[in-house]
């Protein structure tokens, strides 16, 4: 069944400083189509930009958060070329999730499988249903997932990750936050509940120290010991000249609540 063309790929909501995204093609399990990664992308780019969000929650439609990549457009288009261009423009969107300057929240139920777990992977903070399952799934049709396997393997051990991509089996929900691929799990029906109340923990923060952090935390992971404290100490004391920390700090000093 092909897409609606007049119908978006990628929902945008906001509210109160939260923004949430929402993979819109349920009936295909939200398959990361061409047309979905340049619907998604083009949303995180506009979100960048945008000094009044300061949370993103990325969820889906229908029963499953989604299921990696569209391989009927994959058969479809037999070329090298094609397929280079394609897993180019789907690790464009996941570094895009890492390089946007607010945090991401990937809200999972149903299934997350191959590229798909490798999106609820690159998010900064994932809340799931129980019943989510979680699976780098492509050994199954012959195709190892590497690409998934970068963000997995920055999120679970070495071991955990490997037994996931080379037998293809799904995980659980309490399974996946055991092995750190997610943050909590909840009831379907607290999913929302949850997730709000994470987002609105964050909100309350100074916008530029969360903005510096993120971009210094996902940095300092690819770097040697000494590098990742030489640019640790940088941020640092650029985070010290905002002014939202320096008046922080005075009102640590002064036993009072900060002035935002």
């Amino acid at each position: 069944m092909s897409h609606n063309a007049s119908v978006a790929l990628v929902l945008r909501q906001d509210h109160a400083g939260v923004t949430t995204l929402t993979l819109n093609h349920g009936e295909r399990f939200n398959v990361l189509s061409e047309e979905m990664l340049t619907e998604l992308l083009a949303a995180l780019k506009a979100i960048a930009q945008d000094p009044q969000v300061r949370v993103v929650i990325l969820a889906a439609a229908g029963k499953a958060f989604c299921a990696g990549h569209d391989l009927k457009q994959m058969q479809a288009n037999p070329s090298q070329a094609y397929y280079q261009s394609l897993f180019q423009q789907c690790s464009k969107l996941m570094l895009a999730i890492q390089h946007l300057p607010q945090p991401v929240i990937a809200r999972v139920h149903g299934i997350a499988t191959a590229a798909g777990c490798q999106l609820v992977a690159m998010c900064d903070l994932a809340v799931a249903a129980d019943s989510a399952r979680f699976a780098v799934s492509g050994i199954n049709v012959g195709l190892f997932c590497s690409t998934p396997a970068v963000a997995l393997s920055r999120n679970i051990s070495r071991k955990q990750a490997m037994e996931m991509l080379l037998t293809g089996d799904f995980i659980d929900a309490q399974t996946a936050m055991q092995r750190g691929l997610v943050n909590r799990v909840v009831p379907a029906d607290m999913l929302d509940t949850c997730i709000a109340e994470l987002a609105g923990n964050i909100i309350n923060k100074p916008i530029a120290a969360i903005s510096l952090g993120k971009q210094l935390f996902y940095k300092q992971l690819e770097m040697g010991i000494d590098a990742a404290y030489q640019l640790a100490g940088q941020t640092m004391a650029c985070n010290m000249m905002e002014a939202s920390a320096r008046e922080g700090v005075q009102a640590f000093v002064d036993k009072r609540r900060p002035q935002q």
